[in-house]
């Protein structure tokens, strides 16, 4: 018997880690009424102390059911008692591999099962794998909706995985305008970084080190700034904050290229807002991406941007007026960008003119209660009850 009167939303992933989808579950959680919503969290994986650490609702049941590389067939009858037993309202699982457990929900009688795409990775760009297209075929008569971070993500579940429109909610992410905000004079220096406010400019990025986000081109790409004779490039110094599988692999490289002294690794950290303000600017290198989290907030910090032309970036950064577009997987392109914005930070009135432009954009573009408002609409839908509209289903800003 139920004895809690709050909806139960369960939060399945692959791995709760650093990342722009992890954090969307973040703000579910710590935003949406704590009155009306309890929330568990559920990795294929594992949950990663540190991104536990982010959950500010204290009552957040984390489970992981240590899956190991493989098919998912072997894990459902796990899953399927972990669905009896928990009785959530609402699954809530985001990307390919959470979708391939819909069928073990809704055999468990899980009266809202709810599917988010937020992109894909590098082995998959574009969702183009056959065999993904499939899979995902296969598993979405056992979703009720789905949730779609960008127009791209919208029109190929519609188009490639022939999910009906009605049932496709486009909901692009939010950021926190409040946390992540230009700088204000007087404050801090975050710890740790090396380098000195006025005298350098900080390049950074924000992500996991994985190889869809490309950091070893950006490195490169810094490594040919370096040979630049320009006030702006011989000021430059690089900022990588993350972890992930391509951290050493990275590290190896700035040590061939010479770049000790140029580069800092900052590691997973509880002060991006911090490190954000200190940065000068911020490159998106994706080789595919939905909405980025990072680039919002990078947006909403305000500061000089170059993004690569993939997934929602584009329609971030207002197609070009909030920052720099270059083409993925393009080093001189990339090269030629960061001398750009660089230079735009040493000329006054440009940079107050990008860091102006990039806020507002954020403040307009991608308030993070309209998200929260969207999802909880969502959330507490009762089941069958989608418009039929035909249309785009969007969050009205």
């Amino acid at each position: 018997m139920k004895t809690d009167s709050r909806l139960h939303v369960m939060h399945l992933l692959y791995r709760f880690s650093s990342g722009g989808l992890e954090n969307v579950v973040t703000q579910l959680i710590n935003g949406l009424p704590r009155d009306r919503f309890r929330h568990t969290l559920v990795a294929l994986t594992e949950v990663d102390a540190v991104y536990r650490s982010r959950i500010e609702v204290p009552d957040v049941q984390c489970i992981a059911l240590d899956k190991q590389p493989g098919g998912p067939i072997p894990y459902w009858p796990q899953a399927w008692r972990l669905f009896r037993e928990q009785a959530p309202d609402v699954l809530h699982s985001c990307n390919l591999a959470a979708l391939d457990f819909a069928p073990m929900a809704a055999l468990a009688r899980v009266p809202r099962r709810i599917h988010a795409e937020h992109g894909w990775d590098v082995s998959d760009p574009g969702g183009s794998n056959l065999r993904n297209r499939r899979n995902r075929r296969l598993m979405a008569p056992f979703v009720q909706d789905f949730v779609a971070v960008s127009d791209q993500v919208h029109d190929y579940l519609r188009d490639a995985i022939r999910v009906p429109a009605h049932r496709i909610h486009l909901i692009t992410n939010g950021v926190d305008t409040e946390r992540f905000r230009p700088p204000r004079p007087g404050e801090a220096w975050p710890a740790d970084l090396p380098f000195r406010p006025q005298e350098h400019l900080l390049v950074g990025t924000v992500g996991r080190m994985d190889p869809v986000k490309d950091q070893s081109r950006l490195v490169a790409a810094f490594a040919e700034l370096q040979r630049l004779d320009d006030e702006a490039c011989r000021r430059a110094r690089l900022v990588l904050v993350g972890e992930g599988p391509l951290r050493q692999a990275l590290g190896e490289q700035v040590a061939q290229l010479g770049l000790q002294d140029r580069v800092c690794f900052a590691g997973q950290r509880q002060d991006v807002p911090a490190v954000l303000r200190a940065l000068d600017v911020f490159v998106l290198n994706s080789v595919t991406e939905g909405t980025s989290c990072a680039l919002q907030e990078a947006l909403a910090t305000g500061m000089g941007i170059v993004a690569t032309t993939v997934g929602g970036n584009a329609a971030v950064l207002g197609e070009g007026s909030a920052g720099l577009l270059v083409p993925p997987s393009d080093t001189a392109a990339l090269v030629q960008g960061l001398r750009q914005a660089l230079n735009r930070q040493l000329d006054g009135a440009a940079r107050q003119s990008q860091q102006t432009a990039a806020r507002e954009r954020a403040l307009q573009a991608y308030s993070l209660q309209a998200m929260l408002g969207h999802y909880e609409r969502l959330f507490t839908r009762p089941a069958g009850a989608s418009a039929r509209t035909g249309q785009k289903v969007q969050v009205q800003r």
